[in-house]
């Protein structure tokens, strides 16, 4: 039984002392590929050279997050740009994040409406990060949805009403991650309530936010285990036919099977 994690942070500083190891530990648990976004220019372009060294697993995207969004956004979306090639799967992480501050508000709008655009010209799914935003962000994809090849809505914790105004989009789906497995988090009833298993997607977001029994540690891949386990649980289905149903969504959206 394989699956696949389709966020995780595998070139941030928290893994440079065992890096290989963290990605050994996921295959041996079952995550069979690792798809990587990127926040900025010099992730963008740490990813690219890191998933050279891991061809057979490691999947990069190139993009500007939000809250990486700062004065000189326009010449960092320039180089990013530069950096797509046939290897890069997405475009990501991008999006928008109004939970700290507003202070870039118009700026992440833009920068966020131009990779938007990148989508659209070439046809490479978007990993989309949005908090506090949600009414925005839609409103903005409504404008290019026909255009649009697909992608994820990266770590949904909503409600039931929030999963079906993202769902509308039809060639998304959303990615799901250690919150499920929270004590206090609704997810296990919102999910099955209104999201088919055809529109999940499994994610880390590792090095961040860890699943129980792991909770407060430094998230890694293998701990999507977890979530597999609790989507299982959650739906009332073999953790066999969760594989299936979300190796088959990343094969719809990135074109990755394992």
């Amino acid at each position: 039984m394989e699956w696949i994690d389709t966020h995780c942070h595998i070139d941030g500083t928290e893994f440079d002392a065992d890096r290989e190891t963290v990605i050994r530990r996921a295959r041996e648990a079952g995550v069979a590929k690792l798809l990587v976004p990127a926040i900025d220019l010099a992730s963008s372009e740490r990813i690219v050279s890191l998933c050279t060294q891991y061809p057979d697993c490691l999947y990069p995207m190139v993009g500007l997050h939000p809250e990486e969004v700062r004065a000189d956004w326009r010449e960092q979306l320039v180089a990013i740009k530069s950096l797509l090639a046939p290897r890069i799967i997405a475009i990501g992480e991008v999006g928008l994040d109004y939970y700290w501050s507003r202070e870039f508000e118009q700026e992440q709008l833009e920068a966020f409406e131009e990779q938007v655009r990148w989508s659209a010209e070439t046809q490479l799914p978007l990993m989309i990060h949005c908090r506090k935003a949600q009414n925005e962000m839609v409103a903005l994809l409504k404008k290019y949805a026909k255009d649009l090849p697909g992608g994820v809505f990266h770590c949904f914790t909503g409600n039931a009403l929030e999963a079906a105004e993202l769902l509308q989009f039809d060639r998304f789906v959303l990615g799901i991650g250690g919150v499920l497995t929270f004590k206090k988090s609704h997810l296990p009833e919102v999910l099955p309530a209104v999201v088919p298993l055809d529109r999940l997607v499994i994610e880390t977001d590792a090095p961040y936010m860890a699943p129980v029994p792991c909770r407060g540690q430094r998230n890694e891949p293998a701990y999507t285990r977890y979530v597999l386990t609790k989507l299982a649980e959650s739906y009332g289905v073999g953790e066999e036919e969760i594989c299936r149903h979300t190796n088959e969504n990343v094969k719809k959206v990135f074109g990755i099977q394992i």
